[in-house]
Parts: C-alpha cells; sequence; structure tokens
C-alpha cells in the first residue's frame, strides 16, 4: 500500500512533467525552425496573436477552449496536450519503476528529450544537434553521479556508435543517419553498455516491422526515420532493461 506521501510525491512529478510536456511542445515547434525557444512569447501559429497566461494551462487550456483558438477560432493541434500528457505519465512511471533518486530525475529528463527528438525526427527525418548535446550533458553527469562504474558509461558510449559509424562510412550516409549515430552514443554514455545494446536491438527489431505496416498502410516514405523507434529501445531498456537481459540469459542457460 502506497502511503499519502508518497502519492503526493507522485502526483507532484506527473503534474512537473506535463508542464515540462508544455515546453516541449515549444521546442518541437521551433527548433526545426531554428527560431528561439526562450525568448519568443507564445502565439497562435494561424493569427500570430499573443497568448494570455490562462491560454497556455498544460492540458486544461486545450480542452476549456475545446482545441480552438480563443481569438481566430482556428484548431490547435492535439500534438499539444498529447505530449504533455505523455511526458507526465513517462515521468511518473519512471518514478514508479526505478523509484525517487538522482538516477530518475536524470532518467525522466532524458525521456522528455527522446520524445522531443522523436516527433521532430519523424517529421524532418533529423535529430536536432541540441538534444544530442543535452543527453550527453546528461550523460556525462550519471557517469560522474556513478563514478565506480565509469567503465560501462564509456563503453556504452563506444559500443553501438562505432558499428553504425563504419555503416556511415561504407555506406555513403545511406545506411543510417549521423543523429541517430550521436543518439546512441550519448544514450550509451547515460544508460551503459548491456542496455544500450538492448535498445539499439529493440528500436531494429521494432522499427523495421512497423515500418514495413506504414509503407502498406499509409503510404509512407522508403526512408526510415530511426529516431523514434531507437528511442522506444531506450524507453524500454530504462524501464526493464535489466529484467529482459535476466530473463534472455537464463532461457539462454549463461
Amino acid at each position: 500500500m502506497l502511503d499519502i506521501t508518497t502519492i503526493m510525491i507522485y502526483i507532484l512529478i506527473l503534474i512537473y512533467g506535463i508542464l515540462v510536456g508544455s515546453f516541449l511542445n515549444v521546442c518541437v515547434y521551433r527548433i526545426p525552425k531554428k527560431e528561439n525557444i526562450a525568448i519568443i512569447r507564445s502565439h497562435c501559429m494561424t493569427c500570430n496573436h499573443q497568448l494570455k497566461w490562462y491560454d497556455n494551462i498544460p492540458l486544461l487550456s486545450w480542452l476549456m477552449l475545446r482545441g480552438k483558438c480563443r481569438y481566430c477560432k482556428a484548431p490547435i493541434s492535439p500534438q499539444y496536450p498529447i505530449i504533455e500528457a505523455s511526458n507526465g505519465l513517462l515521468w511518473l512511471l519512471v518514478a514508479i519503476i526505478r523509484g525517487l533518486s538522482v538516477d530518475t530525475l536524470l532518467y525522466a529528463l532524458l525521456f522528455s528529450a527522446l520524445l522531443t527528438l522523436s516527433v521532430i525526427d519523424f517529421r524532418t527525418y533529423e535529430i536536432p544537434a541540441g538534444i544530442n548535446i543535452f543527453i550527453l550533458a546528461l550523460g556525462l553527469v550519471m557517469t560522474v553521479y556513478h563514478y565506480t562504474d565509469w567503465v560501462d558509461h564509456v563503453i556504452g558510449f563506444f559500443v553501438v556508435s562505432i558499428p553504425l559509424y563504419i555503416i556511415i562510412i561504407v555506406t555513403n550516409g545511406r545506411g543510417i543517419g549521423g543523429g541517430d549515430m550521436k543518439l546512441m552514443a550519448t544514450a550509451g554514455l547515460l544508460i551503459g553498455w548491456k542496455l544500450v545494446v538492448l535498445a539499439f536491438a529493440l528500436g531494429c527489431i521494432i522499427g523495421a516491422p512497423v515500418h514495413v505496416i506504414r509503407m502498406k498502410m499509409s503510404g509512407a516514405d522508403r526512408v526510415l526515420a530511426m529516431g523514434p523507434y531507437l528511442s522506444i529501445g531506450i524507453f524500454i531498456s530504462v524501464l526493464w532493461g535489466e529484467q529482459l537481459i535476466s530473463w534472455y540469459l537464463n532461457m539462454a542457460g549463461i
């Protein structure tokens, strides 16, 4: 049974996750356009009217306005509440599964970065360098914090990214994108070599059939945006990777 203090902490984590999700929406829209994510005030994408604070309350404003701009009545994409709610739930999930710790904070920030880059990569086939730099910073903090395991984290930086770099050279960049390689390097520094190998394997296993289905069902382009699928692999590895690795080793009799 959860005590009232733990429940309140989880509620606060959910709320903070939703609030951060509102900022992620700004990043998703502005980063591909090379716009400043901090200085420019929020405005309607149709009529360009600057929004009041009560138009920007995560989740609630979209619901109260019924998904339309208060000023011009243009529809507001459901992407906004979806990303806000998704980020809040991801933060809550990692707190419940991993417990309350410094690791959990770093993983929550990682999940926010992955959610942002997944949407951007899905739309533009490009992973912003700034997001990979942010994940790199998280990885450095994690490596210093777990300094006794620094070798695992350093190996994690290279174990997947080096083979991907070779593929990029051999295929002249057609085999996989440089952003994907950098993502696996920075994520590997953060989560360690075992989990990043699992994450990459899961990303490929999930991405290949899903993209084939998308090409058949919706006529999606043959070019595959790997960022979202690699992110899913990282999500799973962080939350359940240790159990999956133990299950596989036991099944294989190792």
